[in-house]
């Protein structure tokens, strides 16, 4: 039997949805992003929502707008994806890595504060497979030391820490919607943040830093950049499949924790191989990204058609 890596779940809403922008005339800075970001926003209870064209471009996006660059340090945790920390590394600052705690898979809050340097900048968390990070400590830390807090949220929508969404406990916090995600644009990103000001500039550096949407133009093509910006849009055609997906989240999520268990109890059945801990408490309430599964030494090599390493296991429905 072959299990794909990821399989998204489009139905004929999306396709309707792309369809329709398709035989309009605004393919970018136009209603569907304005609307995915408004959708977003009230699931996560965000005062504000940014979308851009990936999570990446989300992170990378934050640090440039703080003016992070050559000789700065982002703390970053050493088990993620690697765009965590290249969003670090494309300002010229440097990542540094440090380790996790073993059964949560999140960074280990404990060595934070050893990692902080006089070049520290900001702290950046990941959400590991959805569980939260322990975030008042994080940010009890990042205060102390006047850093900026940023959560990569990529696998974490639905996660919820102390009646708050993830992403909402430091100062931003970027999702990511790439096909095997909790839900998908095809590809694409959203910032959730509080602060009204930094939105404002988010808005205005993902589009080149120019000081009018086609929309605000009195006449077509007059507007200056004003900014040295980037183009880190949403497409109305990656938005579009996102506001459909929204409706659907809740399903998705519903769905994704019920086949959570079903693995769980499976797999933890199998000799040699323990699962990971996500537990459900009345402080958080995990988004059961994925599975994460630890081999006994040699099981692998006995065994290698069950799994090679610590490794991922897709829960998506």
């Amino acid at each position: 039997m072959n299990i794909p890596f990821g399989k998204p779940l489009i139905g004929p809403e999306e396709k309707s949805a792309v369809l329709d922008v398709l035989e309009g005339a605004i393919l970018v800075h136009g209603p569907k992003a304005t609307q995915f970001e408004a959708a977003f926003a009230e699931f996560t209870k965000a005062p504000h929502a940014v979308s851009v064209s990936s999570c990446t471009a989300g992170m990378h996006l934050i640090y440039f707008t703080l003016g992070i660059g050559l000789g700065d340090e982002v703390i970053v945790p050493a088990q993620t994806h690697v765009a965590t920390a290249h969003a670090v590394e494309l300002t010229g600052a440097r990542a540094v890595f440090v380790d996790v705690d073993p059964i949560s898979g999140n960074i280990d809050v404990d060595k934070i504060e050893s990692a902080i340097g006089p070049t520290t900048k900001a702290i950046a968390v990941v959400h590991y497979l959805g569980v939260p990070v322990d975030m008042p400590r994080v940010s009890a830390l990042a205060k102390k030391y006047g850093l900026f807090l940023l959560e990569d949220c990529a696998l974490a929508p639905g996660t919820w820490l102390d009646g708050i969404h993830a992403g909402l406990h430091g100062d931003a916090g970027v999702f990511s919607f790439y096909p095997v995600k909790h839900l998908t644009t095809a590809e694409g990103g959203m910032i959730i943040l509080k602060d009204i000001d930094m939105a404002n500039r988010l808005r205005h550096l993902k589009a080149f830093g120019v000081n009018r949407t086609h929309g605000e133009r009195k006449i077509p093509g007059l507007y200056d950049a004003v900014a040295l910006g980037f183009n880190y849009r949403m497409s109305e055609l990656h938005a579009a499949i996102g506001v459909e997906q929204m409706k659907k989240l809740p399903t998705f999520l519903k769905q994704r924790r019920e086949n959570h268990q079903r693995l769980e109890a499976g797999l933890k059945a199998v000799p040699g191989v323990t699962v990971l801990p996500q537990p459900m408490n009345e402080r958080f309430c995990s988004s059961h990204y994925c599975l994460g599964l630890m081999l006994d030494e040699g099981i692998a090599y006995k065994r290698p058609n069950v799994m090679e390493a610590i490794l991922p296991v897709s829960a998506s429905c």
